[in-house]
């Protein structure tokens, strides 16, 4: 078929021969409305030399690249429409389709397998809207990979005949992956490996990776953690020049410090924590006071006194912006010189503090919040079942400084019952949901999984430190300081509506309408607190809720019922908090201009104070920037701690093959069941290919799965038998029990 059209005559001569423009060529699509193919476009444009074709034909693959043309072998070109366009981060499937996420209000985008050969997971694509068309899915084209996310892969190195290729851990690469020889292949093969990609695929070519670290075999000791950081990019090493700047900080608080600070170190601060832990960012002091009114001190590390905007600790610290915790592991983000020692709040040595004193009235209301730079010598370091014990059995302290000390807690937890009862008056959401904690052995591998008992002295460090955070927002907002908020917004209008039908089906109604309170969650909470399947609605209450995320903007905390909240109390494991002390101390010495600036500059003349400095570089941009890359690491923090969890549970479960056990419907979709072993609380999957009896019909609005035989919803008990332990996929296959 050939077209008469009359074509623009502007030409170029980027290429050897002379050939049409593209404006040229895309006006030729305005007049034809549909697809052309190569032949037609050069009738249409008058060329007939072999090498003006040629030439024509890399034009428009160069189209097609930079989105201007969509190609079919089929049919042809045609012109894209500019204003269907969207770019979004692509999510693959193991079975090799994708969903393309552009826009939080809108829906997914849906990308078949035969579109994807060339796409990595997570990769920024530009994706052609198409029209909906029969069974639900629209056709959606794929027209370029706008950005490449992925620049290292972790896998199993394997050899065939005399060529070597990366079995990717990940299930989401449909590629082969061929392996640049270097020194480390002819010994590795057989082992994990972390890889750089030199060659992306294309039509012409194969993914390429270079090996760049050895991790080990499967089933190393700690190859859990390993695999899980080199899958993320984390990185648990330390720059030589990060750790000298460390260690030239000293082990001491130097005496020239002190100098400028508040002495608090009479005062009996004391720290309590778990068993286990290393770091000590807060120690804790209050009593009352004769007019009925109380004091409660917290004091954090001064994390900001030592690392300075953009010095080396300071910009591996943002890069990490947060600790990274595993099973009897952590990625600090701070060198262990500080975490552990200059600015952990260690017992019997004199450390840097923020010092928040807030003064509550006889009901817990707090009346009155005050910052200072402060100098405290920690009294003990206690732990929660000491304290505890204290609690319930007073007079019986074995501590070496029994009197001070005991008083003190008993103090303490006066105050904590009076801000008990404000917290709910206030509504804040208790879950009460159960952690675990695993006992490892030699190997690294779970040993034990324990529920975590959460007592007393528990409770009243967090609702100290929540305290602590509430003033620093009130603060922040205050001085109208540019700094972080951790803001929860209230639950989604899709996830609500999901949430009351699932309820509905046990009887049990949320208030509230459409825009519930947290009191209409304690209220829904408090009645499912004993049933039998109490912990599975605890926890589908939980997933309606929205994630927690850092924010420029004072946005309110939903979940614990307060009106501005920002995190204060942990800058040595995260980077908001030591962004919000530094902006803290920068009005601090900015209110002490007069007098104290004055004795301070003439400390500096006689060489008698160092440190400290009062710089605040963050503007309004920066702190948007900030709160994005926060909220990221934060997320991804969470998400690696669970892979290596779930990694952990597959290796524990290995023995349990064949074996039967009682569990609950913890999750429901398309796929299948997923049950919660009661004795443990694992989690494995019943495939719908496993169901043996007939048709059945999935309600994803009910969350539940209806066969001929049974009806399985959230809470449902099974009986259960351990199938398969899938440790690639950290993944657990159950089956209905015989």
């Amino acid at each position: 078929m050939k077209l008469n059209l009359s074509a623009p005559t502007i030409n170029i001569t980027h290429y050897d021969h002379v050939i049409p423009s593209r404006d040229c060529i895309l006006s030729l699509f305005d007049k034809v409305k549909h697809y052309l193919s190569h032949e037609q476009i050069s009738h249409s444009t008058g060329l007939s030399e072999k090498n003006q074709k040629e030439a024509l034909k890399k034009r428009l693959r160069a189209m097609e690249r930079d989105g201007q043309l969509t190609f079919t072998h089929r049919r042809g070109y045609r012109k894209v429409d500019q204003t269907a366009l969207v770019s979004g981060r692509i999510s693959l499937h193991a079975d090799g389709f994708g969903f393309v996420s552009y826009d939080d209000n809108q829906k997914d985008l849906f990308l078949p397998k035969h579109q994807l050969d060339h796409v990595f997971d997570g990769d920024i694509v530009q994706v052609l809207k198409g029209h909906a068309q029969q069974q639900g899915r629209s056709n959606h084209r794929l027209i370029k990979i706008v950005e490449r996310k992925t620049t290292h892969i972790v896998g199993l190195l394997k050899k065939k005949g005399v060529n070597f290729y990366l079995s990717p851990e990940k299930s989401t690469f449909s590629q082969i992956i061929h392996v640049n020889p270097n020194q480390f292949t002819a010994k590795s093969v057989g082992k994990l490996v972390y890889a750089q990609v030199t060659q992306y695929p294309d039509h012409k070519h194969s993914t390429m990776v270079e090996i760049t670290e050895v991790l080990g075999r499967p089933g190393d000791s700690g190859i859990e953690v390993k695999l899980a950081l080199h899958r993320h990019g984390i990185n648990e090493k330390w720059e030589s020049e990060v750790l000298s700047a460390a260690l030239a900080l000293g082990t001491d608080v130097n005496e020239k410090d002190k100098m400028q600070r508040v002495d608090y170190r009479d005062l009996p601060f004391v720290t309590i924590d778990g068993d286990d832990a290393k770091d000590f960012d807060d120690a804790v002091y209050g009593y009352p006071m004769d007019n009925g009114q109380w004091k409660l001190f917290v004091a954090i590390a001064d994390v900001s006194h030592y690392v300075q905007p953009n010095d080396p600790l300071d910009l591996e610290a943002q890069t990490r912006a947060t600790s990274v915790y595993f099973p009897g592991y952590v990625v600090p983000m701070l060198p262990e010189a500080l975490s552990n020692g200059l600015c952990s709040l260690n017992p019997n040595v004199d450390r840097l503090v923020l010092v928040c004193e807030m003064t509550f009235d006889d009901a817990g209301i707090m009346l009155d919040a005050e910052f200072s730079e402060g100098l405290i010598h920690s009294h003990a370091r206690l732990t929660y079942n000491q304290v505890n014990e204290t609690i319930l059995k007073p007079n019986q302290w074995s501590h070496s400084r029994s009197n001070k000390v005991e008083k003190h807690l008993l103090n303490l937890h006066r105050l904590y019952l009076n801000l008990l009862g404000q917290r709910q008056v206030r509504g804040a959401i208790d879950f009460d949901t159960q952690e675990l904690a695993f006992t490892l052995d030699n190997k690294k591998k779970i040993a034990s999984i324990d529920p975590v008992i959460r007592n007393d002295a528990h409770r009243m460090i967090e609702e100290f430190m929540l305290c602590a955070n509430v003033a620093t927002a009130e603060f922040l907002q205050e001085h109208k300081i540019p700094s972080l908020y951790r803001v929860h917004a209230g639950p989604q209008m899709k996830k609500l509506a999901s949430l009351r039908m699932m309820l509905a089906d046990k009887g049990l109604v949320l208030g509230g309408g459409d825009k519930p309170t947290s009191h209409d969650y304690n209220v829904l909470l408090e009645q499912v607190h004993d049933l039998e399947e109490g912990d599975v609605i605890r926890t589908l209450l939980l997933r309606s809720q929205s994630q927690a995320e850092y924010s420029p903007k004072n946005q309110g905390h939903f979940g614990l019922a307060y009106g501005a909240y920002a995190h204060f109390t942990s800058p040595i494991r995260r980077y908001p908090d030591l962004l919000v002390h530094r902006a803290i101390r920068s009005k601090l010495r900015e209110q002490a201009k007069g007098t104290f600036q004055r004795l301070l500059s003439k400390l500096k003349s006689l060489g008698q104070c160092t440190g400290g400095s009062t710089n605040y570089p963050y503007d309004s941009k920066a702190i948007e920037q900030l709160s994005v890359h926060c909220s990221h690491q934060s997320r991804q923090a969470d998400e690696v701690s669970r892979e290596v969890e779930n990694a952990l549970k597959c290796h524990y479960m290995k023995p349990f093959i064949g074996q039967n056990f009682t569990g609950r419907v913890s999750g429901v979709t398309h796929f299948g069941l997923f049950v919660e072993l009661e004795l443990n609380r694992i989690e494995g999957l019943i495939p719908l290919s496993s169901f043996q009896n007939g048709e059945f019909e999935f309600d994803g609005v009910r969350q539940k799965i209806v066969s001929q035989t049974a009806t399985f919803a959230l809470g449902t008990q099974v009986e259960i038998i351990v199938k398969e332990v899938d440790a690639k996929q950290r993944r657990i296959l159950f089956s209905f029990a015989e």
